[in-house]
């Protein structure tokens, strides 16, 4: 990859990717150097995070020297080059000595330019590794986050999920009109490796300008950098019968180089720049294939099966371009076998046989709005075990405690069961059943009229506790014969019954 210099930082005030001139100070305090107490959000990838360090590196808006006496000047091309060594982690937990090693600065240096990230809002401590003499060295852990300054000057917009997840969370939605270039600009930075800077030697002419001590120490000083690096680069050979090394080859005088290489008055490089290719388009299997792939993480009954077997599966709905969310979308349509899945490639070829000619999927609208409806009925799925989980600690937590003896337990779980029930069967339309008659009522299905039937399933609609009563009571079979199996899988299977049609009351088969 190529080798860039970042520019110096500039002046705030200086329009970088935005309004800087309206944008505050880049600071943050240490309390909120913490991923509890950030009021940043967590960076996708380390791509879209050098983005980041790349602005705040010409932005300007971060000037150390107010908060601290000694340390860098400013956040230049060397913390940029730290935040690449970051960047290779997939956990960020560097070592002070491996960044030392890697970046050929001291301690010191390595640990002011960390906090130069964290006091951006680059970096967030997780956890603050300790260096207790005689007792357990632990790393300290850290996680890529972009400061909040960055989406105000580029106009990201950015969402939050889930109400219940905490703010840094939050992930991007668009980015405004007046960034875009921007953002293309710091892409390409982010896309090339800042190297160190080579050391600059003076020319001819600015040698003959210094006086005559200096040219002597000035070429010295040249001739031993020559001397280290070619011993480096292992031009020099070992001898040993002399016992030392020797700068001169004994073959002779590298041969100069052909007229004809020469007539441009540059020397051709030995290594050709290659041709850039963009990104390889799959074929019509490579994408049976990645879809297999993703499947094959996403579902867990999948992941023991062949690769190839299940691309060629998938292989009708792969061409008619499917997703792996309108795949997962298609298989919560029908419930899993009770015992279990023997072949996951065939039960997986019987779910999706015929799915791409199916009314309802043919397009790619059709199939986004039943991803739509299988996202909304995960996320309703996910907030009813919430709010079950807080329940059950919001009971565990007062001032009752259950009984520790199991028989104490089930006595009072068998009297809670009975009094739902006849708080159930206070409902005026099973006023009339009583205790003693509610078996036979129940057996006694074809006596009911079509309007009794369509009274009974309105009533279920309205409160679903009645097709609880009736399963408990008579059987799953009894309840979808008498309220349909589409009131029963709302209460059984929600995230079955948000893909199909819903119920309308009046319909009586």
């Amino acid at each position: 990859m190529a080798a860039v210099r970042v520019p110096s930082p500039r002046r705030p005030g200086l329009p970088v990717g935005g309004a800087v001139d309206a944008l505050p100070e880049l600071f943050v305090p240490e309390a909120e150097q913490w991923l509890s107490a950030t009021s940043s959000r967590l960076a996708c990838d380390s791509y879209s995070w050098m983005q980041a360090v790349h602005w705040v590196a010409g932005s300007g808006l971060y000037l150390p020297r107010r908060h601290h006496k000694s340390g860098p000047r400013s956040f230049g091309p060397t913390t940029v080059r730290v935040a690449q060594e970051l960047a290779k982690f997939l956990q960020p937990r560097p070592g002070i000595e491996l960044l030392m090693a890697r970046t050929g600065l001291c301690k010191r240096s390595v640990e002011n330019h960390l906090r130069m990230l964290r006091e951006t809002g680059l970096l967030v401590w997780v956890f603050q590794g300790t260096r207790e003499k005689g007792g357990d060295r632990k790393a300290s852990e850290f996680v890529l986050m972009v400061p909040p300054a960055f989406d105000a000057a580029l106009g990201i917009r950015t969402v939050q999920r889930h109400e219940a997840a905490p703010d840094y969370t939050r992930a991007v939605a668009g980015i405004g009109e007046a960034g875009r270039a921007s953002m293309a600009t710091l892409a390409k930075k982010a896309a090339r490796k800042v190297r160190k800077p080579k050391k600059k030697t003076l020319s001819t002419s600015a040698k003959a300008s210094l006086p005559a001590p200096e040219q002597d120490a000035t070429e010295a000083g040249n001739s031993r950098q020559e001397a280290v690096s070619g011993a480096d680069s292992g031009d020099s050979r070992c001898t040993p019968m002399q016992g030392g090394s020797s700068t001169v080859s004994t073959a002779g005088s590298t041969p100069d180089p052909s007229e004809d290489k020469l007539a441009s008055g540059q020397r051709k490089s030995s290594h050709p720049k290659k041709a850039k290719r963009g990104p390889r388009k799959r074929n019509k299997t490579g994408q049976r294939f990645s879809l297999a792939g993703e499947l094959m993480r996403r579902v867990p009954w999948l992941r023991p099966a062949d690769k190839a077997r299940i691309a060629w599966v998938v292989g009708e709905v792969s061409d008619a371009g499917w997703s792996a969310d309108e795949v997962l979308a298609a298989l919560d349509l029908r419930q899993e076998p009770p015992g279990g899945i023997r072949r996951a490639s065939g039960f997986l070829a019987a779910r999706l046989r015929g799915m791409a000619a199916m009314p309802g999927w043919t397009t790619r609208q059709q199939r986004q709005m039943q991803v739509d409806h299988r996202n909304a009925a995960v996320d309703a799925a996910r907030k009813d075990r919430i709010t079950q989980v807080r329940d059950r600690q919001e009971r565990n937590e007062g001032t009752w405690r259950a009984p520790a003896a199991a028989g104490v337990r089930r006595m009072v779980d068998a009297a809670v069961d009975d009094l739902r029930r006849h708080e159930l069967r206070q409902h005026p339309v099973l006023a009339e059943i009583r205790d003693d008659d509610a078996p036979a009522a129940l057996s006694d299905l074809e006596q009911l009229s079509r309007g009794e039937v369509a009274d009974l399933r309105a009533a279920a609609q309205a409160n679903p506790a009645l097709i609880t009563w009736a399963v408990e009571e008579a059987g799953e079979a009894y309840a979808r014969r008498l309220y349909s199996n589409v009131l029963v899988d709302q209460v059984l299977n929600p995230v079955r019954s948000t893909l199909v049609a819903p119920y309308r009351p009046g319909r009586t088969t």
